[in-house]
């Protein structure tokens, strides 16, 4: 969970608080609701989708890049790269000591 601070004219916290307490909820309710009613809102907008897929595609082109560069970095290295995405990629395993205690 996220903390949002805004700054509201004072006519507006009025008006936001009024119908708040008209429909007996907090302000801060009052907000969550808008908040979900205009996400809800833009997610059927058409041209929100298109443009949500061209910012995707561009962070697959950038993700592209920059996993060539790293496999251009370590070309020569590759034994090496392998064995730390295989490590990085498992879970560590826990094994006992001789005196029985876990270790990692």
């Amino acid at each position: 969970m996220k903390t949002l601070a805004i700054r509201l004219e004072d006519d507006t916290h009025a008006q936001l608080s009024m119908l708040a307490q008209l429909e007996e909820l907090t302000v801060t309710d009052a907000i969550r609701q808008a908040i979900d009613s205009y996400i809800e809102a833009k997610r059927s907008q058409p041209e929100l989708t298109a443009r949500a897929e061209v910012v995707l595609a561009d962070i697959d082109r950038d993700a592209a890049s920059r996993r060539e560069a790293i496999a251009s970095l370590f070309e020569g290295d590759k034994p090496k790269l392998k064995a730390v995405e295989s490590t990085e990629a498992k879970p560590p395993t826990r094994s006992r000591s001789k005196r029985g205690d876990a270790t990692t």
